[in-house]
């Protein structure tokens, strides 16, 4: 089974959008959350870069919710 690499940024991406809007933060609330520029995030909600794990926890922990929902 192939994966597409960049189909499944662009849904991580989405799926993390998703939550945030859920939230009603925006993609400057949620780097103030985490420590992290807005660019980095709207970038994230793009699939434009492949997050660490690292990078995964934190953006769980600015919306408060666990990595299985965002996966």
């Amino acid at each position: 089974m192939e994966i597409n690499k960049d189909i499944e940024l662009k849904k991580l991406g989405e799926k993390i959008k998703a939550v945030r809007k859920r939230l009603c933060l925006t993609q400057f609330d949620l780097g103030v959350r985490i420590d992290k520029d807005q660019q980095s995030i709207s970038r994230l909600e793009a699939g434009e870069i492949n997050p660490s794990y690292i990078y995964l926890m934190e953006i769980c922990k600015g919306l408060e919710v666990e990595l299985k929902d965002i996966l």
